[in-house]
């Protein structure tokens, strides 16, 4: 189920809040849990029981960690850690078997299918199909699973380092991890950023009117921009030739139905939230804005690229064990980065180029290597970078990636058919979403400044971009969420 479909818009969405504020207080997180299990077993009933098992074995680690882990203490005030340095061996039994048993949930459905088509391929190379892997088995992956076991996990970590008091009621716990609004594509959402929203928080007119506005422009971005971008894109990739200006165009579509695809679920994810009454952190920056590759994963998906710091960057030792070792973690966080996207080497290739770039731009201050330049001309080097980057997080395969590569630096001679497909991207339909998506991009407001002070003029604009999003809707069948699949 979808954000931007009817059947969230029109029949979720009012059941859930009628439920939801028709329930007593002591109520709400046992109803919105229940809302939120019906929503993610939607598709399907049996990813319910991963998530289930994955937040039982949190729940019980944090308690594990401050000594609750007796039935009758465990109505007794769970306290913080006090210090980081004396850690009992339950306590550290207690944090591996958290990470041990995500990180192998997460490994087994995301990766498994992707470790044996790599393993077969590699032995038939070296002509030893003998030890190749008949897999019979295919794996499907869990809605969310990347988003729901990092949220998860990083609970059990806070606790363990002091940062987070442990939850002693388990629907607290599992409604914070099974939060529907960011549930299956993020933000991921630390416990510590909503500990003290699950034990008090106010439900307000303003808050509703805001989370309403917000819901209103993400599913605007997302239906009136991101799926026009998305089917531009698509045509590029997947014509079987393209001419090097084409290439472009597609590469810059995609760029920009990502941004507008994943901002404008954000966006519909902070509004539904302040709905319920949470207040959730931006995840986005206008991060094409960016003058360097730093500076877009400062600006691009904050609670991810936040999550890795905190909870890898540092820990493998950050800048504190010289300047190689620095070099090396930003390599190896962003090819985790890269491969925690998806079960791939282009992902793995895609981490590669910003590991790259981030460590490059370190040995220079954190700064680019076209620094000296002006301003403006910074942002297009940065955005034409991050294109490059796309392609292949886009393309299906290596080989096709390469070849759209080639295509790009016209490397590569166009089959007789390639313009052809001109007469298809060039319509003034997707060309007019395309400048109106740019202008957006570099020009427009962000919807968390937008929607800060609403005023009779901005919430008419609102109305009109939501009502056209629904009527296209009715008439569009491109309507898919990218990070879905992650």
């Amino acid at each position: 189920m979808v954000f931007s479909s009817h059947i969230f818009l029109f029949y979720f969405l009012p059941l859930a809040l009628l439920l939801y504020y028709a329930s007593p207080r002591w109520m709400k997180h046992l109803t919105l849990t229940g809302l939120s299990y019906c929503f993610y077993g939607w598709a399907n009933p049996l990813f319910v029981l991963l998530m289930f098992g994955s937040t039982l074995i949190d729940y019980l680690a944090g308690l594990l960690q401050t000594g609750h882990h007796r039935l009758g203490t465990w109505a007794r005030p769970v306290e913080m850690l006090e210090t980081r340095g004396s850690r009992t061996r339950v306590q550290k039994i207690a944090l591996w078997t958290s990470m041990v048993s995500n990180l192998a949930l997460l490994g087994f459905f995301k990766y498994f299918n992707f470790f044996t088509a790599s393993w077969t391929g590699m032995v038939q190379t070296v002509g030893l199909e003998g030890l190749g892997i008949e897999n019979v088995l295919r794996v499907t992956l869990p809605l969310g699973i990347s988003f729901y076991t990092f949220q998860s996990m990083s609970y059990a970590i806070d606790v363990y380092r002091g940062h987070a008091r442990a939850i002693r009621n388990p629907i607290d716990f599992w409604c914070f991890v099974s939060l529907f609004p960011q549930l299956v594509a993020g933000p991921i959402i630390r416990f510590a950023e909503v500990a003290d929203q699950l034990r008090s928080r106010t439900h307000t007119m303003a808050k509703f009117v805001r989370g309403i506005s917000f819901l209103f422009l993400g599913v605007s971005k997302k239906v009136l921009l991101a799926n026009p971008c998305g089917k531009v894109a698509d045509m590029a990739f997947d014509a079987a030739s393209v001419t090097t200006v084409d290439a472009w165009v597609g590469a810059i579509a995609y760029a920009f139905q990502i941004y507008f695809d994943f901002s404008a679920y954000s966006d519909m994810s902070i509004g539904l939230g302040l709905m319920l009454g949470f207040v959730f952190a931006k995840n986005f920056d206008s991060p094409y804005l960016s003058a360097s590759i730093t500076e877009f994963w400062r600006r691009w998906h904050i609670s991810l690229s936040s999550w890795l710091r905190d909870y890898l960057y540092i820990p493998l030792g950050g800048n504190r064990l010289g300047e190689t070792r620095t070099y090396v973690n930003l390599m190896l966080v962003m090819l985790l980065g890269g491969l925690w996207h998806g079960a791939s080497w282009n992902f793995i290739i895609w981490g590669a180029i910003h590991g790259g770039m981030l460590a490059f731009e370190r040995t220079q201050g954190k700064q680019s290597f076209y620094a000296g330049l002006p301003h403006g001309l910074k942002v297009v080097i940065t955005f034409v970078i991050v294109c490059i980057a796309w392609v292949f997080f886009r393309a299906p395969d290596l080989a096709s990636a390469l070849s759209y590569c080639q295509s790009m630096f016209g490397m590569s001679e166009s089959m007789p058919g390639a313009p052809l497909i001109r007469g298809v991207i060039y319509q003034p339909y997707y060309v007019g979403f395309l400048a109106i998506a740019a202008m957006v991009t570099w020009f427009g407001p962000q919807t968390w400044e937008f929607t800060n002070q609403l005023t009779v003029p901005k919430a008419g604009v609102m109305a009109v971009l939501f009502v056209a999003s629904i009527a296209s809707l009715t008439v569009q069948e491109y309507n898919p969420f990218i990070y879905f699949i992650f």
